[in-house]
């Protein structure tokens, strides 16, 4: 069996994402080997020099495949773009957490002066971020270096994506809808979490029942 890539999202790490809620545990148990990514600068892992090649820096932490592959927003948005990339080195990828943001324009220079911001409570998901990044020995500047990083276009991977390929997301998700991250993966499931918001879905049952399902 391939193993399994595990990629968390922005200010949190592998533990309190992956460890902590079993994912691990769960895929091992199942006879996986399992590699739970820290990203640059989050659970204590130092930051990186030059944060628009970020997903090039992850790409040299992977086996070379072929392997199988969860993301979490921030996390879900580099293994698209990796997909894309090498798509022979990826054979099942759930992503979760992202859909009509992936394509958005929002402001990221203003959030992150935000999260910088020593009282962030006037901006209630930039307060749940520095917590985030408290909690999990993440470095508050290396969120703002990628909050303000020049992004490497989705529309340049997505259509070269070739692995099996499972969208989830909360209905109660700041990230959505899905559609338009669904239009582009016109092949990939798509499972809805009724009733979780996005900082609630790396613990989902839900979505962890159905990615194990999805990868065995």
């Amino acid at each position: 069996m391939n193993p399994v890539v595990l990629i968390h999202g922005l200010a949190t790490s592998a533990r309190r994402t992956w460890v902590e809620t079993g994912w691990v545990d769960l895929l091992q148990d199942e006879g996986r080997d399992v590699l739970a990514v820290d990203l640059p600068g989050h659970g204590g892992t130092a930051p990186i020099a030059d944060w628009d090649h970020l997903e090039e820096h992850v790409a040299g932490m992977l086996p070379t495949g072929p392997i199988d592959a969860v993301g979490f927003s921030l996390g879900a948005r580099i293994l698209l773009t990796l997909a894309g990339r090498e798509p022979a080195r990826f054979e099942r990828l759930v992503v979760a957490g992202v859909g009509a943001n992936l394509f958005r324009h929002d402001d990221q220079e203003s959030f992150a002066t935000d999260l910088e911001s020593p009282d962030a409570d006037g901006n209630l998901i930039a307060a749940h971020f520095q917590q985030l990044a408290s909690s999990s020995d993440t470095d508050p500047a290396s969120v703002s270096a990628l909050l303000r990083r020049r992004l490497p276009p989705l529309d340049d991977a997505l259509p070269h994506i070739t692995a099996r390929t499972m969208v989830v997301l909360g209905d109660q998700d700041f990230a959505g809808p899905a559609d338009p991250l669904l239009e582009r993966l016109p092949a990939a499931m798509f499972v809805a979490l009724r009733g979780v918001d996005h900082f609630a879905t790396p613990k989902s049952m839900a979505f962890l029942d159905a990615a194990l399902r999805f990868l065995s």
